[in-house]
């Protein structure tokens, strides 16, 4: 059975160092909340914090790892439909 540690080591490779992921997810997220975005739905604003999200673990981690494109292209969808 694979332990935790394990785990988080081999999504390290792929979502890069969390410390940096987090620092960059964040400082995204605070653009956004800067903006006076009244006219945006829920579902608006919790797809731009997972796109966010996405977004760091690109620039933290695996650029060329296709679920965080995918991911991206989802949120979207969810917010479009």
């Amino acid at each position: 059975m694979e332990t935790i540690k394990e785990t988080l080591k081999q999504r390290g490779t792929v979502h890069g160092d969390f410390s940096d992921n987090a620092l960059t997810s964040q400082m995204l997220k605070a653009v956004i909340r800067e903006r006076t975005l009244t006219e945006l739905t829920p579902v608006m604003r919790e797809a731009l914090d997972m796109i966010c999200h996405k977004i760091a673990r690109i620039l933290s981690g695996d650029p060329t790892h296709a679920d965080h494109w995918q991911d991206i292209s989802g949120y979207a969808t969810l917010v479009e439909e």
